[in-house]
């Protein structure tokens, strides 16, 4: 499979909490892996856009049912 995109993650947004899945790595090696848990307070929200940014992400998917994506999404426009 080839390699789009070096440092992305996966969020799963839930009412109570956000899962994050980080994959970061370089082309033709396998990534390095990092899965933690949020919780969807404003400063948990902060702690989540610092701690992508220090993994060097620059492209999230972002997956909810329902509305409880929209202040998630707030905070992804500021990566």
């Amino acid at each position: 499979m080839r390699v789009m995109n070096c440092c992305c993650a996966g969020i799963d947004v839930h009412q109570k909490t956000v899962v994050v899945c980080s994959l970061v790595g370089e082309a033709g090696s396998d990534p390095k892996v990092e899965k933690r848990v949020f919780a969807t307070t404003t400063d948990q929200l902060l702690t989540l856009s610092d701690w992508l940014k220090q993994q060097g992400v620059t492209h999230v998917a972002l997956e909810s049912t329902g509305t409880y994506w929209k202040p998630v999404g707030d905070f992804g426009r500021s990566l």
